[in-house]
């Protein structure tokens, strides 16, 4: 279990020098598409947790849907996401063959951000991102799609957020993660009031 102190920090090292987290032949996505909540994406996350239970057994300590499709009633990006935990991300040779049997293609490698790895599947789409267990994003995560699920105006601020987001981004031509840098400022004041709520701040 990660420290406290670990949870309630943004953690942001900068990418080291002469390396980039896309695996050659990836890059970030252009044109924010974000769609009306679909009821649809629970099913597609049960089809991929299925095929990632499949490919790894035991090894897949934790299947968790998160991010704005595991929200019910918030608008998202019609890409599924899941937290996978393993008990070493830098072992790919333990869960990356067996997942790629299954449909699932690696596209961003960071070893200096928790290990972190993400896979995507086209059908459904997801982002399927693997963490160890010792991880604090997996905690983030899941704290904050609880969060907006109890909390309808957190949800609805959040939903504004991300449509204003993406219009401007495809405005100015932005890929995802230039997307994803303006609504940070608006994520952190979610994440705040959620972390103050669950105690693991000092109010």
């Amino acid at each position: 279990m990660p420290h406290r102190i670990d949870i309630v920090t943004f953690h942001d090292p900068p990418v080291p020098d002469g390396a980039s987290p896309w695996v050659p032949g990836a890059g970030p996505s252009f044109h924010i598409d974000v769609a009306d909540p679909d009821p649809a994406w629970q099913g597609w996350f049960d089809e991929l947790a299925g095929r990632v239970r499949r490919a790894l057994g035991w090894r897949a300590l934790v299947i968790e849907h998160v991010g704005s499709t595991s929200v019910p009633g918030l608008p998202a990006k019609p890409i599924i996401d899941i937290d996978l935990v393993v008990a070493d991300p830098a072992d790919e040779a333990s869960y990356l063959p067996a997942l790629e049997a299954e449909g699932f293609e690696l596209r961003v490698r960071e070893p200096w951000w928790f290990e972190h790895r993400v896979l995507r599947s086209l059908e459904p789409r997801c982002h399927l991102h693997v963490f160890g267990y010792d991880s604090p994003e997996v905690v983030k995560h899941r704290l904050f799609r609880d969060w907006l699920r109890g909390n309808p105006d957190e949800r609805d601020l959040y939903a504004t957020t991300k449509r204003d987001a993406a219009a401007a981004a495809n405005e100015a031509g932005e890929h995802s993660m230039q997307y994803n840098a303006r609504k940070e400022q608006v994520v952190r004041e979610i994440y705040q009031r959620a972390f103050l709520a669950a105690g693991l701040l000092d109010g």
